[in-house]
């Protein structure tokens, strides 16, 4: 007889509507049994099945029904992820079949142990995020962060966000930046670049790790992160993050990253219908996939109650199944809260380790059946095929290529030009800009992000650089160091505590996290306006401390320089700050001509002065990378003119982006299983504001130039 996942409490509810005793489980299985033998042949097996499977969806309903009623907290902490089982077998690609027949290879020599050891990650100290250690005919494997330039080290580039790309809308741009990005992680020993990021799209505001994304558009980040996968995997493996639903840093990971077991709360689900899933967060991810991207990243939070990376689902179904993807899927690091379970959904590799299984234990549960070798042999063979294919080299490991400068002369060029194309004009009224050097004798520049600075952590951060280029502050003075990170990052901090809405000591050379970079060099605004006024015989005034500077020269072009830093490990507390914004409104009640430059990690509001008469020119300069200073003075002088394009929405007020502006946190109802609904489906940025009639600032796709068609 079949057996049906029926208990008492589902008999309970299927009776429901009748006010007699509930029949008990083995009443109704007999019942069923009966009624399905008396018809004795009469129908075909096939229905037999659909009635047991009908009833069998009835009782699953039934007993989410149950459980809402009784504890709502229960009910939220019933997973309603959909099973996808078994994982599918890959290799049935043509652009694969070469490295699919080396990797088959080579899987046939190994034994279950060496199997095992190419899926969890290991503690070998070469330097890397995450590092696979060496089997007979394999040389290891070394994960590196991040898209924005090889983290870790001073010897390579501070490339243009994502997001300053995504302003850009030039495909080749990001094809050419990707090609130097690959070959800086390659020549410095790595054979996975832990990037682009597909996700988060942006769908709340004030969402942290936004300025990692290209666009809030699904189409427009598709675009760009297609070319980008290319370019990469001309040298190294691309690892696309992060599958899925990845749209917030409060709660992503469960109190203090789960080391404490259930104490504590879990990480937020992103509860999501199956058309949104579709049109809207899977798409950049399909076009990466198309590229050939040979890696994904399984993201922290869970998915309709299912944690991410042992969301089968999400990686059984979507990911292999739907989109047929060839490479194989790792962990965001401690993503993982389970064994073998995580193994059966999808995931192919733990990082930076397992706490639940070992190559050892691994082997033994294939052993024991608890695994089966299919699985196990597809895992390695998937790892090894996009080795074989991206990123074979002979020795992996930053460490082994110490005090090799992976920098080229021939990317300086991409660096300002990715940095030039990333500014956004979007005011410019009478006539500020461009600047004439022949009439420009003198220039006032203000504010804290117009200057460089000392170095690039956190106070006390060896893991996480802040990208600063000084040591990040609050408001008030007090430094942001470590521990705060950390009491952040691992929800141990309630909201609204956050970190610093800005840069306060010097500009952003990116945002901060995992994504953030180091440079030998950078170029600042200070640095660039000083240079030319040296060579123009120019008079330039500066004052970088304080909200209420003296303006020297009023007659003369006032700059105003501010910033809006954001981080992976907490999601912002504004998008504004009243600092800057009293920095603003101070020069421009001196100065006729004050132009306002924002080096902004996601979007930033600007009502609070947009409309003074003297503020005339507003620029949009997002995270431009180490060249910062020397883009930002070609536009202002006219050597180029600005071309780029807002990829979001930016509003009026925080209020216009309704339930869309701060993440979600627990409730009364769900303390400990906190839930975000994505009640609004595909209306995200700007069909948010199409949908709810709502007039922005400054709508998606806008910017302005100095050329006249």
């Amino acid at each position: 007889m079949r057996h049906l996942p029926l208990s008492l409490a589902t008999a309970a509810l299927l009776r429901a509507t009748s006010a007699q005793q509930p029949l008990n489980e083995s009443d109704i299985l007999g019942t069923l049994d009966n009624l399905l033998n008396s018809l004795d042949g009469s129908v075909g097996n096939s229905t037999i099945d659909d009635v047991y499977s009908y009833v069998s969806d009835q009782a699953q309903a039934g007993l989410q029904a149950i459980l809402k009623y009784i504890s709502p907290e229960q009910y939220w902490s019933y997973g309603r992820s959909p099973p996808v089982y078994p994982t599918p077998v890959s290799g049935d690609n043509p652009a694969w079949e070469e490295a699919y027949a080396q990797a088959s290879a080579l899987v046939a020599e190994l034994n279950y142990t060496q199997l095992a050891s190419l899926t969890l990650g290991s503690s070998d100290t070469r330097g890397c995020s995450g590092f696979i250690d060496p089997v007979a005919g394999f040389t290891g494997m070394c994960l590196q962060d991040n898209e924005n330039g090889v983290r870790g080290t001073e010897q390579s580039s501070g490339f243009p966000s994502q997001l300053s790309i995504g302003a850009s809308w030039n495909r080749s741009l990001a094809l050419e930046r990707a090609q130097f990005l690959g070959r800086e992680f390659k020549a410095l020993g790595a054979n996975v670049l832990l990037g682009p990021v597909g996700g988060p799209l942006g769908r709340i505001a004030r969402g942290g790790r936004n300025w990692e994304g290209f666009s809030n558009d699904p189409y427009l980040s598709g675009q760009l992160i297609a070319p980008t996968v290319t370019g990469i995997q001309e040298s190294v493996i691309a690892c696309v993050k992060h599958w899925l639903f990845n749209e917030q840093e409060t709660n992503r990971n469960p109190f203090a990253f789960g080391f404490l077991g259930y104490f504590g709360n879990q990480a937020v689900s992103s509860n999501v219908d199956d058309r949104t899933t579709h049109e809207l967060y899977m798409w950049p991810f399909q076009d990466a996939l198309a590229a050939g991207a040979g890696s994904v990243m399984c993201s922290y939070q869970r998915a309709n109650n299912s944690y991410g990376c042992q969301n089968s689902k999400l990686m059984n179904g979507l990911l292999k199944t739907e989109l047929g993807f060839q490479g194989f899927v790792v962990s965001d690091w401690y993503a993982v809260h389970t064994g073998i379970a995580a193994n059966e959904a999808g995931l192919d590799m733990v990082m930076p380790s397992s706490s639940f299984l070992t190559p050892e234990s691994l082997a033994e549960a294939v052993n024991n059946g608890s695994v089966s070798a299919e699985r196990l042999t597809d895992q390695a063979t998937r790892i090894l095929a996009a080795w074989y294919r991206f990123a074979e080299l002979e020795e992996p490991g930053l460490n082994q290529h110490e005090g090799r400068n992976a920098q080229s002369e021939d990317v300086k060029s991409t660096l300002l030009q990715g940095a030039i194309e990333g500014h956004v004009l979007v005011k410019n009224t009478e006539g500020a800009l461009p600047l004439d050097p022949s009439s420009t004798g003198t220039l006032n520049l203000f504010g804290y992000d117009a200057i460089g600075g000392l170095n690039t952590s956190a106070e006390g951060l060896g893991l996480y650089d802040i990208g600063l280029a000084n040591t990040q502050k609050y408001e008030d003075g007090r430094i942001f160091s470590f521990i705060d990170y950390y009491l952040q990052a691992g929800d141990i901090l309630p909201d609204p505590h956050a970190g610093p809405q800005i840069a306060l000591d010097g500009t952003i050379l990116s945002g901060g996290g995992s994504g953030a970079v180091k440079v030998a060099w950078s170029i600042s605004a200070h640095d660039a306006l000083a240079s030319r006024a040296r060579t123009w015989n120019q008079t330039l005034h500066t004052q970088f401390l304080g909200q209420k500077p003296t303006v020297k020269a009023p007659d003369a072009p006032c700059i105003v320089m501010i910033n809006a830093q954001s981080s992976e490990g907490w999601d912002r507390s504004g998008i504004r700050d009243e600092y800057s914004d009293t920095l603003v409104q101070n020069v421009a009640s001196q100065c006729k001509n004050t132009i306002v430059v924002i080096h902004n990690a996601g979007v930033r509001l600007v009502d609070t002065w947009i409309e003074n008469p003297n503020v005339t020119t507003v620029i949009f300069a997002h995270v431009p990378g180490q060249m910062n200073g020397e883009a930002l003075a070609a536009i202002l002088y006219g050597e180029q003119s600005p071309s780029g394009r807002l990829p979001y929405t930016v509003a009026k007020t925080e209020s216009d982006y309704g339930d869309l502006l701060s993440p979600s946190l627990p409730s009364a109802e769900t303390p400990l299983y906190p839930q975000s609904s994505f009640d609004e489906g595909l209306y995200i940025d700007y069909k948010h504001f199409i949908q709810q009639d709502i007039t922005p600032r400054y709508p998606f796709g806008y910017g302005l130039t100095y050329s006249t068609f």
